[in-house]
């Protein structure tokens, strides 16, 4: 939780910008719950028809709302490579039954929850990735790390949504779009390291990080 004092265990020269954390024991999964289907996921049903090996219905296309949010993990990768979709089977394997249920459950769960209140402010929340970890303490499964920013969910404009094209985003995809593009000159597939971002992509990327806390919010981000 934030601090807001010594009394807290925040020095006062940090107040109001850090934070009490405690030790968790992460999960090596990232729980990841889509209501509508893009990204790494639309890949994956374009060449078997299923999201981690979950079926899906036939003719869907890039941001088709699914009839209901699924649960699709992936493996946590090594520093510099990329998280690979796994099924829940192998979050079983991974973490056990019992763990494995109630991370799908909470992730769902958070997911719903945030889906429902970002539409009713014109937003989609199209996914989020989400990751648990194991408190000895209290000998709870936690939310840790981040949940529900930018970096770890897609925001799209529910007035500009129309299924069957990429949607005009408020997350990092703006980065990734451009990193990809023949302006960046960087070719993902090679072992070179993907170039410093630009001012102007830096600004834009945040300008869509600040509209989208202030539609959600209702508040001025300053």
């Amino acid at each position: 939780m934030l601090g807001s004092s010594v009394e807290d265990g925040v020095p006062a020269e940090v107040e109001g910008r850090a934070m009490i954390c405690k030790k968790l024991d992460m999960f090596p999964v990232e729980c990841i719950a889509r209501g509508y289907l893009t990204g790494s996921g639309l890949l994956e049903y374009k060449a078997s028809g299923t999201v981690c090996d979950i079926p899906l219905p036939e003719g869907l296309v890039d941001g088709s709302r699914l009839d209901h949010a699924i649960f699709t993990p992936s493996a946590k990768a090594l520093i510099g490579e990329h998280d690979e979709n796994i099924t829940y089977d192998a979050v079983v394997a991974l973490v056990g039954d019992d763990i494995a249920a109630r991370l799908s459950e909470l992730t769902l769960k958070i997911y719903t929850t945030a889906e429902k209140i970002a539409r009713e402010r014109g937003i989609i929340l199209a996914d989020t990735k989400v990751e648990f970890g194991y408190d000895a303490v209290s000998g709870s499964i936690t939310l840790g790390d981040e949940v529900l920013t930018p970096d770890s969910s897609r925001f799209w404009d529910a007035a500009t949504y129309k299924p069957g094209q990429a949607q005009p985003s408020y997350d990092k995809q703006y980065v990734r779009d451009w990193l990809t593009s023949a302006e960046s000159g960087w070719d993902k597939s090679s072992d070179a390291p993907p170039p410093a971002l630009p001012a102007d992509v830096v600004a834009r990327t945040r300008s869509r990080y600040v509209e989208a806390y202030e539609k959600i919010t209702g508040k001025t981000f300053s």
